[in-house]
């Protein structure tokens, strides 16, 4: 059982499974959805459209990886670069500085899960309203300037450490991102106490963080990994973040032999496959993603990469991420279609015109499993939309493809809201 758990947590097993799934959707045999093969040519057109338009014909090399650091950038203001500056000026080499933003993202990214259809956040400094990722980015960065996440006593040098996490109240966290019966953010209570766990985790991993449990020693850690070479591994980064996180995850989700194992979830159709008899039949029938800690591992490596000038090996190991953009996109565009009883359930649950789920719902883990199914296929195809001695990685088609494509497509089918086609009842430690 025990290699079954770590197979789970491994990234390996994420796209395994997932393939396992295409196998069952093009026999048309999926539990919740119709697949509609003959639209997917029409969603990789639309994806490479919205590529072109903004990086084409000369500037596809330009596309950033998929990460947090564009987030912080929203409103075209450098505010990381801008920061960075300040912090040359007082000295700060540039492996403090990759230690800092480190720090930054990791808090950042652990609270970017969905804020929900009605929150916003309005920016101190320029009175700017921003929602959704960006906006929990640009309040995290305020927080994180103003020492919200420190114990320390740094005076004004802004870091995170575990002691400063543990003891973040709900309430600190609610103020900074201005959360009002009036301007509502889905799940702040369980953002809270998921950042109290962290602090805890990194506490508890003194080899990695350091005896402060610092996000940022990392990357002295890293850099160690590396023996003097440019090149880091994103498998070691992965299992260094797995370490961590599987402990600090909500306690109702899915484990093995009273283990946890993140975010990954039983789905029917991999369950009907097992034998029920076999020993290994539970860790079988589940299907890992470990979105957030996939988003997290992308947007660290980043810093990395632009302030070291180090690179990564592995990194075609990492997957889609299955959240919401990405997959409301083949919804929007009809290469899925909720099957009518699955259908007639969400909009019952939802009392409204769009279907809502639960996140450990079968239909929302079978929707996130083909997201990565369709991503996978997507991306095979689009080089050929690109022209000649175009290629970009999944990080980039992530960044300027799938995700833009499925935030642009939200906003015109449903302007109002600009929300999945699909609704999830999450407690903001999954989207």
């Amino acid at each position: 059982m025990a290699s079954q758990i770590k197979y789970l947590l491994s990234l390996g097993a994420i796209r395994d499974r997932a393939n396992v799934v295409a196998e069952v959707a093009k026999a048309g045999n999926l539990s919740h959805f119709e697949l509609r093969e003959d639209k997917l040519d029409d969603a990789v057109d639309f994806v490479a459209s919205v590529i072109k338009r903004d990086f084409g014909p000369d500037n596809f090399h330009t596309i950033p990886p998929h990460g947090r650091w564009q987030h912080f950038e929203v409103g075209n203001v450098p505010r990381i670069t801008n920061m960075m500056d300040q912090w040359k000026k007082k000295g700060c080499d540039d492996v403090e500085l990759t230690r800092r933003l480190i720090d930054l993202f990791f808090v950042s990214v652990l609270l970017d899960a969905g804020a929900g259809d009605h929150w916003r956040y309005t920016e101190p400094e320029t009175g700017h309203v921003y929602e959704r990722s960006e906006g929990i980015a640009v309040a995290s960065l305020h927080m994180f300037t103003t020492l919200a996440f420190t114990a320390s006593g740094a005076g004004t040098i802004p870091i995170v450490d575990g002691k400063g996490l543990e003891r973040l109240e709900t309430r600190v966290l609610a103020d900074g991102f201005q959360v009002s019966d009036g301007n509502p953010m889905s799940g702040v209570d369980s953002r809270a106490a998921l950042l109290r766990s962290l602090g805890r985790s990194l506490l508890a991993h003194p080899d990695v963080f350091g005896a402060e449990g610092r996000p940022g020693n990392l990357v002295d850690y890293m850099m160690k990994t590396a023996s003097g070479s440019a090149n880091l591994d994103v498998l070691v980064l992965w299992d260094i973040l797995q370490t961590l996180l599987i402990p600090i995850w909500p306690k109702d989700r899915t484990t093995i032999a009273g283990m946890p194992i993140g975010d990954a979830w039983p789905l029917n159709i991999l369950q009907n496959r097992v034998d029920s008899n076999s020993p290994d039949a539970i860790a079988e029938g589940i299907q890992p993603f470990h979105k957030l800690t996939q988003w997290l591992t992308y947007s660290l490596m980043v810093p990395f990469q632009r302030v070291l000038e180090m690179q990564w090996t592995n990194a075609e190991c990492l997957t889609a991420l299955p959240e919401y953009r990405n997959g409301g996109l083949f919804v929007d565009l009809g290469v899925l279609s909720l099957k009518k009883e699955t259908l007639d359930r969400g909009l019952e649950a939802s009392g409204g015109d769009l279907p809502l789920f639960d996140a450990g719902d079968d239909a929302i883990v079978e929707w996130r499993a083909m997201t990565l199914v369709l991503i996978d296929i997507l991306y095979s195809r689009i080089q050929s939309r690109m022209g000649d001695g175009v290629h970009l990685t999944m990080a980039q088609l992530l960044e300027a493809g799938t995700w833009k494509s499925g935030r642009e497509i939200a906003a015109q089918r449903r302007p109002q809201t600009k929300s999945s086609p699909i609704l999830i009842r999450s407690d903001g430690t999954v989207f």
